[in-house]
């Protein structure tokens, strides 16, 4: 460099298989671009350019032009002169600073996209419980097209295998629950409550409740995932070419699986939950099993029995469709099946409590 003026020469080629060196050229020289006033960059020996090493040359020039000095290419080829031109003609002009927003009107929109998100989320699920409720018709009109293996398979997963931990968790739950009222109603001398609370809160609503959340985290989750692979890896599309519905194939037999496991996994988790209850009753609040079984029988009736397993088939089916219209909704991409088994999740357990208190409310107003 002499008296401010900066001469470089490139040559070589300036391509993609060499960008790693060329940027560390380009960045190497750059504080000598900085400081010179005048820059010449002479690239007649270059006898490669791609779009790389022209976008390169152009941020040498570039950085001199923008502070008002003095740059210019030298000695350009007549056949990289298009790529240099198109090159000089990208981003010339700085981006806009981002304007302010009103918060108002941004928290009016987010509104807004909430709303239309959520008619998208309940239009995508009526359309998958139509198209689950159509194949099934097809199936009872056509029984030899019920997919009887992949049922049987299906309740296999979600219902047999799940019994260990279904069961374990909810006498954890029952149990906490009686050692709680136990430990809080002995300040009134009624600690023979915890029998009717136990019995009542789980036979009605806990029991269900907490294994339809765990069915949404284990089997939903697991739809999801699966749909969302055939789905990526184009299966489902070939299924629809060789003339086979995919609701029929594939997303039928799992919610038949799900509806026909999960009152069975609700039952055994209640009657966990109340093993538990009772053994807690008995080791920390000195009730014997006898009595805990005579207030049992005194406190519950089957009405409450029949409450939650009423609830049980319902809270299935949306796990259900939830699950496996957020397995198709997967794009291409390993990050969209990650987004949609998360998505998957959270709305079968907001689903599922929705659900739970809507039945709440219907029960309580017909005297269940």
């Amino acid at each position: 460099m002499t008296a401010g003026r900066l001469d470089l020469v490139a040559g070589g080629a300036w391509t993609a298989a060499h960008a790693d060196v060329l940027e560390r050229l380009v960045d190497g020289v750059a504080p000598q671009v900085a400081g010179a006033s005048q820059v010449f960059l002479d690239i007649g020996k270059v006898d490669a350019l791609d779009t790389i090493g022209a976008w390169l040359l152009e941020r040498l020039v570039r950085r001199p032009d923008r502070a008002g000095k003095t740059a210019e290419l030298r000695g350009v080829s007549p056949r990289y002169h298009g790529l240099i031109e198109e090159m000089h003609a990208v981003n010339l002009e700085p981006s806009a600073p981002a304007k302010a927003r009103n918060p108002v009107v941004a928290a009016l929109e987010s509104v807004g996209r909430a709303a239309v998100g959520s008619g998208s989320d309940v239009a995508m699920f009526l359309g998958m419980l139509g198209e689950v409720a159509t194949a099934l018709g097809r199936v009872l009109v056509h029984p030899r097209r019920f997919r009887f293996t992949s049922t049987v398979y299906q309740l296999y997963r979600v219902g047999w295998l799940a019994v260990p931990i279904m069961v374990l968790i909810t006498f954890l739950i029952g149990g906490i629950i009686a050692q709680q009222g136990i430990f809080h109603f002995r300040k009134f001398g009624a600690e023979s409550y915890v029998v009717d609370m136990v019995g009542i809160l789980v036979l009605r609503e806990i029991g269900v409740l907490l294994v339809s959340i765990m069915i949404a985290g284990r089997s939903g989750s697991s739809y999801t995932a699966e749909l969302g692979a055939m789905k990526m890896r184009e299966e489902i599309d070939a299924l629809k070419t060789m003339g086979f519905d995919p609701v029929e194939v594939l997303i039928l037999p799992r919610i038949i699986a799900l509806v026909c496991a999960l009152p069975i996994l609700a039952f055994l988790g209640s009657m966990a939950a109340l093993y538990g209850g009772g053994l807690v009753a008995w080791l920390y609040g000195g009730m014997s099993p006898a009595v805990f079984i005579a207030r049992l029988r005194d406190a519950i009736s089957v009405t409450h029995f029949e409450v939650g397993m009423i609830k049980a088939p319902f809270m299935a089916l949306a796990i259900g469709i939830v699950a496996c219209s957020e397995g198709l909704a997967v794009k291409g991409s390993a990050e969209s099946l990650g987004t949609q088994t998360t998505v998957s999740v959270v709305k079968s357990i907001f689903l599922v409590i929705v659900l739970d208190g809507v039945f709440a409310v219907f029960f309580a107003s017909i005297g269940m």
